[in-house]
Protein backbone atom coordinates (compact mmCIF):
# COMPACT_ATOMS: atom_id res chain seq x y z
CA UNK A 1 0.00 0.00 0.00
CA UNK A 2 1.51 3.19 -1.00
CA UNK A 3 1.33 6.46 -3.25
CA UNK A 4 3.04 6.86 -5.80
CA UNK A 5 2.95 10.64 -6.28
CA UNK A 6 5.65 12.26 -5.79
CA UNK A 7 5.05 16.32 -4.37
CA UNK A 8 7.71 18.83 -2.96
CA UNK A 9 6.69 19.49 0.30
CA UNK A 10 4.41 22.70 1.23
CA UNK A 11 4.63 25.59 3.50
CA UNK A 12 1.52 26.80 4.28
CA UNK A 13 1.64 29.84 6.91
CA UNK A 14 1.21 28.42 10.42
CA UNK A 15 -2.24 29.15 11.89
CA UNK A 16 -4.01 27.96 14.57
CA UNK A 17 -7.82 28.47 14.67
CA UNK A 18 -9.40 27.32 18.28
CA UNK A 19 -12.89 27.12 17.78
CA UNK A 20 -16.34 25.88 19.73
CA UNK A 21 -19.53 25.60 18.49
CA UNK A 22 -21.66 27.92 20.83
CA UNK A 23 -22.64 30.84 18.72
CA UNK A 24 -20.72 29.82 15.70
CA UNK A 25 -17.84 31.63 17.34
CA UNK A 26 -14.84 31.34 16.22
CA UNK A 27 -10.96 32.43 17.24
CA UNK A 28 -7.98 32.78 15.01
CA UNK A 29 -5.10 33.19 16.39
CA UNK A 30 -1.34 33.93 14.30
CA UNK A 31 0.91 33.07 16.70
CA UNK A 32 4.84 34.30 16.72
CA UNK A 33 5.42 32.16 19.91
CA UNK A 34 4.44 29.64 21.74
CA UNK A 35 2.79 27.13 19.91
CA UNK A 36 4.34 28.52 16.30
CA UNK A 37 4.13 25.94 13.64
CA UNK A 38 7.15 24.61 13.32
CA UNK A 39 8.48 22.29 10.42
CA UNK A 40 8.32 19.46 12.30
CA UNK A 41 4.59 20.16 13.45
CA UNK A 42 1.67 17.84 12.01
CA UNK A 43 0.16 20.33 9.83
CA UNK A 44 3.21 20.42 7.90
CA UNK A 45 3.15 16.49 6.96
CA UNK A 46 3.79 15.62 3.58
CA UNK A 47 0.49 13.23 2.86
CA UNK A 48 1.87 11.91 -0.12
CA UNK A 49 4.50 10.04 1.46
CA UNK A 50 4.73 5.89 0.96
CA UNK A 51 2.97 4.40 4.25
CA UNK A 52 4.54 1.51 6.26
CA UNK A 53 2.43 -0.44 8.95
CA UNK A 54 3.62 -2.68 12.02
CA UNK A 55 0.57 -4.53 13.78
CA UNK A 56 -0.11 -7.57 15.52
CA UNK A 57 -2.27 -9.19 12.81
CA UNK A 58 -3.75 -7.49 9.29
CA UNK A 59 -6.06 -8.68 7.46
CA UNK A 60 -6.81 -7.82 3.57
CA UNK A 61 -10.32 -8.09 2.42
CA UNK A 62 -10.10 -7.26 -1.68
CA UNK A 63 -13.43 -7.23 -2.32
CA UNK A 64 -14.30 -4.83 0.35
CA UNK A 65 -11.49 -2.72 -0.75
CA UNK A 66 -10.40 -2.12 2.51
CA UNK A 67 -7.63 -3.98 5.55
CA UNK A 68 -8.31 -4.27 9.69
CA UNK A 69 -5.31 -4.08 11.55
CA UNK A 70 -5.35 -4.55 14.74
CA UNK A 71 -2.64 -5.90 17.69
CA UNK A 72 -1.19 -2.23 19.07
CA UNK A 73 -1.25 -0.76 14.99
CA UNK A 74 1.69 1.49 13.75
CA UNK A 75 1.38 3.77 10.95
CA UNK A 76 4.34 5.77 9.60
CA UNK A 77 4.21 8.25 6.97
CA UNK A 78 7.41 11.01 6.10
CA UNK A 79 7.83 11.36 10.21
CA UNK A 80 4.49 11.27 11.41
CA UNK A 81 3.06 8.27 13.43
CA UNK A 82 -0.06 6.85 14.37
CA UNK A 83 -0.62 4.52 17.07
CA UNK A 84 -3.76 2.77 17.98
CA UNK A 85 -5.63 -0.17 19.02
CA UNK A 86 -7.37 -0.80 15.70
CA UNK A 87 -7.14 0.27 12.36
CA UNK A 88 -9.77 -0.14 9.56
CA UNK A 89 -7.94 0.81 6.33
CA UNK A 90 -9.77 1.73 3.16
CA UNK A 91 -8.17 1.74 -0.38
CA UNK A 92 -8.33 1.46 -4.02
CA UNK A 93 -6.89 -0.84 -6.42
CA UNK A 94 -5.23 1.33 -9.76
CA UNK A 95 -3.94 -1.13 -12.15
CA UNK A 96 -2.69 -3.70 -9.32
CA UNK A 97 -1.66 -0.63 -7.12
CA UNK A 98 -3.18 -0.56 -4.09
CA UNK A 99 -3.76 3.28 -2.61
CA UNK A 100 -4.94 4.10 0.48
CA UNK A 101 -8.41 7.00 0.96
CA UNK A 102 -8.77 6.98 4.62
CA UNK A 103 -7.61 5.37 7.51
CA UNK A 104 -9.52 4.89 10.68
CA UNK A 105 -8.05 4.42 14.04
CA UNK A 106 -9.50 3.71 17.08
CA UNK A 107 -8.59 3.13 20.70
CA UNK A 108 -6.37 5.11 22.43
CA UNK A 109 -5.26 7.31 19.30
CA UNK A 110 -1.82 9.11 19.37
CA UNK A 111 -0.43 11.16 16.11
CA UNK A 112 2.95 12.55 16.62
CA UNK A 113 5.94 14.09 14.61
CA UNK A 114 9.01 15.97 15.84
CA UNK A 115 7.89 17.68 18.80
CA UNK A 116 3.86 17.73 18.55
CA UNK A 117 1.74 15.34 19.78
CA UNK A 118 -2.33 14.69 19.51
CA UNK A 119 -3.85 12.11 21.36
CA UNK A 120 -7.54 10.91 21.21
CA UNK A 121 -10.16 8.23 21.54
CA UNK A 122 -10.45 7.82 17.81
CA UNK A 123 -9.22 9.86 14.17
CA UNK A 124 -10.16 9.10 10.54
CA UNK A 125 -6.72 10.39 8.23
CA UNK A 126 -8.08 11.05 4.98
CA UNK A 127 -5.72 10.86 1.94
CA UNK A 128 -7.63 12.45 -0.56
CA UNK A 129 -8.80 15.65 1.03
CA UNK A 130 -5.51 15.60 3.14
CA UNK A 131 -7.09 16.20 6.46
CA UNK A 132 -6.84 14.67 9.66
CA UNK A 133 -9.65 14.21 12.48
CA UNK A 134 -9.36 13.30 15.94
CA UNK A 135 -12.54 13.12 18.31
CA UNK A 136 -13.23 12.59 21.73
CA UNK A 137 -10.96 13.87 24.37
CA UNK A 138 -8.50 15.35 21.99
CA UNK A 139 -5.15 16.97 23.81
CA UNK A 140 -2.62 18.57 21.47
CA UNK A 141 0.55 19.18 22.98
CA UNK A 142 3.86 21.01 21.51
CA UNK A 143 6.64 21.08 24.06
CA UNK A 144 4.94 22.55 27.24
CA UNK A 145 2.09 24.40 24.97
CA UNK A 146 -1.42 22.77 24.82
CA UNK A 147 -4.91 22.50 24.01
CA UNK A 148 -7.43 20.26 25.12
CA UNK A 149 -10.88 19.90 23.44
CA UNK A 150 -13.67 17.57 22.27
CA UNK A 151 -12.04 17.29 18.60
CA UNK A 152 -9.34 18.21 16.52
CA UNK A 153 -9.45 19.08 12.77
CA UNK A 154 -5.98 19.05 10.71
CA UNK A 155 -5.94 20.54 7.31
CA UNK A 156 -2.97 19.41 5.81
CA UNK A 157 -2.66 22.10 2.86
CA UNK A 158 -3.31 25.13 4.49
CA UNK A 159 -1.64 24.25 7.98
CA UNK A 160 -4.83 25.41 10.01
CA UNK A 161 -5.82 23.32 13.29
CA UNK A 162 -9.13 23.62 14.43
CA UNK A 163 -10.42 22.41 17.88
CA UNK A 164 -13.66 22.50 18.80
CA UNK A 165 -14.94 22.07 22.61
CA UNK A 166 -16.68 18.92 22.02
CA UNK A 167 -16.59 15.88 19.90
CA UNK A 168 -19.24 16.84 16.94
CA UNK A 169 -18.53 20.54 17.27
CA UNK A 170 -21.53 21.38 19.49
CA UNK A 171 -22.74 18.10 20.90
CA UNK A 172 -21.39 16.27 23.26
CA UNK A 173 -20.10 12.49 23.21
CA UNK A 174 -22.00 9.57 24.30
CA UNK A 175 -21.10 7.23 26.99
CA UNK A 176 -18.86 10.42 27.83
CA UNK A 177 -19.12 12.71 30.89
CA UNK A 178 -20.85 16.15 30.10
CA UNK A 179 -18.15 19.02 29.00
CA UNK A 180 -18.30 22.24 29.51
CA UNK A 181 -17.89 22.66 25.44
CA UNK A 182 -15.15 24.74 25.75
CA UNK A 183 -11.34 24.66 24.39
CA UNK A 184 -8.61 24.75 27.39
CA UNK A 185 -5.26 25.52 27.43
CA UNK A 186 -1.88 26.45 28.20
CA UNK A 187 0.73 28.68 25.91
CA UNK A 188 4.24 29.67 26.90
CA UNK A 189 5.47 33.33 27.19
CA UNK A 190 8.44 34.63 26.68
CA UNK A 191 11.10 34.38 29.56
CA UNK A 192 13.80 37.80 28.78
CA UNK A 193 14.78 39.72 31.14
CA UNK A 194 12.19 42.78 31.25
CA UNK A 195 13.76 46.61 31.16
CA UNK A 196 12.10 49.24 32.83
Amino acid sequence: MHDTTTTPTRTPVARLALAWGIGGFALTAVLAGGMNLAAQGIARHDSRAPVTYDAGRFLLDDKANQAIATGGVTVTQAGLTVQSDRMLVNFTDAGGSLEIQRITATGGVVITRGNERASGDNAVYDFGRRIITMAGNVALRRGSDTLNGGRLVIDLDSGLSTVDGSAAGGAPVPGQPARSGRVTGTFAVPQGDRKN
